[in-house]
């Protein structure tokens, strides 16, 4: 869906499972292409709304925390993929600074869980955030 518009989220992301595909990243591909590309978390509602649970969606891109983490599971993300903060710390502490980055992340994802009541990731759900559309974006 690079380059989608906003509105043709839902339309592509529906051909994507007509036409068979196994699941769905929704990225931004580091938003690095145009300077005003949407946060990829802005397109995952929709496009998990758009596949009804038919594939799994994958969220790719602005994950540099656990409540990050939190909000696109809430959102319907069935995980999230960590690129650019792994690699930070892999270049900071090698091998030692990728595995802290993750035990962080983690971390933070079990602590912000705490804090909105959830024992498991089964348990976080969409009452858990609000989005734009809701008025600010963040944790409940």
């Amino acid at each position: 869906m690079h380059g989608a518009e906003p509105e043709n989220w839902y339309g592509h992301s529906r051909k994507a499972v007509e036409a068979g595909v196994s699941g769905v990243i929704v990225s931004n591909h580091g938003g690095r292409q145009l300077d005003y590309a949407p946060a990829t978390i802005s397109a995952l509602e929709e496009v998990v709304k758009a596949v009804e649970g038919a594939v799994p969606v994958l969220l790719d891109g602005g994950i540099r925390r656990g409540t990050d983490v939190l909000k696109a599971l809430a959102l319907g993300a069935k995980a999230v993929m960590v690129g650019r903060p792994v690699l930070y710390g892999l270049a900071a502490r090698g091998e030692a600074g990728a595995r802290h980055v993750i035990e962080m992340l983690n971390e933070e994802l079990e602590l912000a869980m705490v804090l909105c009541g959830c024992r498991s990731v089964a348990e976080v759900t969409r009452a858990h955030v609000q989005t734009e559309g809701d008025g600010i974006r963040a944790l409940l």
